[in-house]
């Protein structure tokens, strides 16, 4: 890999691996009792008590989540082209503003610690109006109130079989009519500050391009932590910041495969230069 002058690389201890990319690093303790994903899930669910959970969380969990975040990891984000670092969602926000998001987007990210998805959604203010598909065990553990609030979707497991995908999929349907955003991982498993972006799958570029949703890269990046911030959290933690890019757009007037094959590079290819990586370890896609 090589980066531009002046990015940072955190030094890690862990040993990634060189040939499979999706493998999962995280292992997390699946203790906690959650009712079967299969076709009967509530996929898609505006029930009450459900948008009162995610309203009600997004207020007094979310948005005090990126406070934390601002502390422990100096969390900090900053439009592409733009040299000021901001603290706060107003200036993304605003910056958003000129492009029509009337029927949502997809918001793409690297998948590279643990609170990588709230510093995503803190970036530019999400609503509840979101919606993120998560692998499915990880609902049984601690998380599991957290990944309901941020909008997670349980992706059923192949076992559940075939009915349970298609009412994953008419959920989706679904929120798409409503407008709904969503947000993705394409790397699929975390690998924490882990540098080279890893190859992307094509679910999230398919799914861009059967609701003609725009993408909206993100790219988590590092600095090191020094002075003040050694004493506010892990000294082999680095600092985190996110670089927004501009919407790539779909064009539904191709083929399928031809575009989602477009939009899968043209993302990952966003995301290096977000992210400061002029030649990178992957490529694209496998």
């Amino acid at each position: 890999m090589k980066v531009t002058p002046g990015t940072y690389v955190p030094p890690v201890k862990t040993d990634f691996p060189e040939e499979d990319p999706y493998v999962g690093l995280y292992r997390p303790v699946y203790d906690r009792e959650y009712r079967e994903i299969d076709a009967s899930y509530p996929y898609f669910d505006e029930s009450p008590a459900n948008k009162r959970l995610m309203s009600l969380g997004f207020l007094f969990v979310l948005r005090p989540l990126g406070w934390i975040l601002r502390l422990r990891y100096g969390l900090r984000w900053k439009i592409e082209g733009e040299k000021r670092w901001h603290r706060t969602s107003c200036p993304v926000r605003r910056w958003l503003k000129q492009f029509d998001f009337s029927h949502g987007a997809i918001t793409i990210a690297n998948h590279c610690y643990r609170h990588d998805c709230a510093s995503v959604l803190t970036t530019f203010h999400a609503s509840s109006h979101m919606r993120v598909p998560m692998f499915a065990p990880n609902f049984r553990t601690k998380d599991q109130i957290f990944l309901r609030i941020v909008g997670g979707v349980p992706i059923p497991a192949p076992e559940a079989g075939l009915s349970a995908m298609k009412a994953f999929n008419a959920a989706f349907d679904k929120y798409n009519e409503k407008g709904y955003w969503f947000h993705i991982f394409p790397e699929a498993k975390r690998w924490d500050w882990y540098k080279p972006l890893r190859p992307f799958q094509k679910g999230a570029f398919t799914m861009a391009y059967k609701y003609n949703k725009p993408i909206l890269p993100f790219a988590i990046t590092y600095r090191p932590r020094t002075g003040i911030w050694r004493l506010l959290g892990p000294k082999d933690e680095p600092l985190t910041q996110v670089v927004i890019g501009a919407p790539i757009y779909p064009d539904v007037s191709k083929p399928r495969a031809t575009e989602v094959e477009r939009l899968l590079n043209e993302t990952h290819a966003t995301i290096c230069r977000l992210a400061g990586i002029e030649h990178n370890s992957w490529p694209s896609q496998l």
